[in-house]
């Protein structure tokens, strides 16, 4: 005699022995997250339209031996068909066999690593300057957050015109001294060096206001333990602030990175990638292949997914390197 158990079958189970239930959770997952997937939808829509299908068309592009030349365009009522081939992977070929593209890969590896141990550095002694109590405390940080409420096109318009080597601020002063003026601008290591100090300026506010944030979640008792316990400045900021700002500092370093690796305007507009091509940085030349002489918009968009590329493996090397480490994130 068979006797009922009481229990309905699982939703979306099938008696033929299926994965009971898996329908019925995204149903209810539907009915009862629809209202944060109607609010996401548009901004998903939004992205494909302008990141998805730019991204998707760049990497076409990027198979095949698309110049200005030879790609479609309409002049007038003249309508001039595409008459560009798919090349395959010639043209990361021809980059990642030619010595332009390491040499400026490595420029902009040193220009990534100097431009945010800089920041890194200085934004953390100002963060830890200010966590303290000081007279004008709040005048200070307004002060020193300015560089990062300046859009980056006008702060590279003025430091240009203070590296300057007739006219600039920064050789005036140096000749008041009674010392020469240099060729800023001019010369591959100073123009290096200029383009370094210009991004250190714009970026350390955003690290100093991120780790001041960091400083003042660390709850002061740990401070006060650690000195009655005898521990000096050293030993208490080895020993809880590094720790407790270890969350925000991985997130800041990782952002820092991405941006100062793409860092276009601040290249492009001080130094112009001069003198000659000494200061251009990957995406700088990627830029010029693109839309100055023959335009190579194959070649361009090569280098643009090599620069995805690598951006990736960087972003995801660093997440596991955190995570073998014990950070959550």
């Amino acid at each position: 005699m068979a006797v009922s158990t009481g229990r309905a079958p699982a939703a979306g189970g099938s008696a033929a022995g299926g994965r009971p239930g898996t329908p019925g959770r995204l149903r209810r997952a539907l009915a009862t997250h629809w209202y944060a997937w109607a609010m996401v939808a548009p901004v998903l829509v939004v992205m494909l339209v302008l990141i998805g299908w730019p991204l998707a068309r760049g990497v076409y592009l990027s198979l095949t031996d698309a110049t200005e030349a030879n790609i479609g365009r309409t002049i007038g009522v003249n309508v001039i068909p595409a008459t560009y081939e798919f090349i395959g992977l010639d043209n990361y070929l021809q980059i990642l066999t030619s010595a332009l593209f390491w040499d400026k890969l490595l420029w902009t590896v040193v220009w990534t690593a100097a431009c945010v141990v800089l920041h890194y550095g200085i934004g953390l002694g100002l963060a830890v300057m200010l966590n303290r109590r000081l007279r004008l405390r709040s005048l200070y940080r307004v002060l020193l957050i300015l560089p990062w409420a300046v859009p980056a096109f006008v702060a590279a318009f003025i430091w240009r015109y203070l590296y300057n080597s007739d006219y600039g601020v920064i050789n005036g002063f140096l000749e008041l001294a009674g010392l020469s003026g240099v060729g800023w601008l001019d010369d591959p290591v100073t123009a290096k060096l200029a383009v370094i100090a210009v991004n250190v300026w714009i970026g350390v506010p955003f690290m100093m206001v991120a780790l001041l944030g960091g400083l003042q979640s660390i709850p002061a008792e740990l401070y006060e333990a650690a000195e009655v316990d005898g521990a000096g400045p050293w030993q208490r900021f080895r020993a809880i602030t590094l720790p407790g700002l270890r969350r925000v500092s991985s997130t800041v370093v990782l952002l820092g990175t991405i941006w100062t690796f793409n860092m276009f305007p601040i290249i492009f507009l001080v130094t112009r990638g001069g003198p000659g091509s000494e200061t251009e940085i990957l995406v700088t030349y990627a830029f010029r292949k693109a839309f100055t002489g023959v335009r190579d918009y194959s070649g361009s968009a090569a280098w643009g997914v090599l620069i995805l590329a690598m951006l990736v493996v960087l972003a995801v090397g660093y997440r596991r390197t955190l995570r073998s480490q014990g950070d959550p994130w």
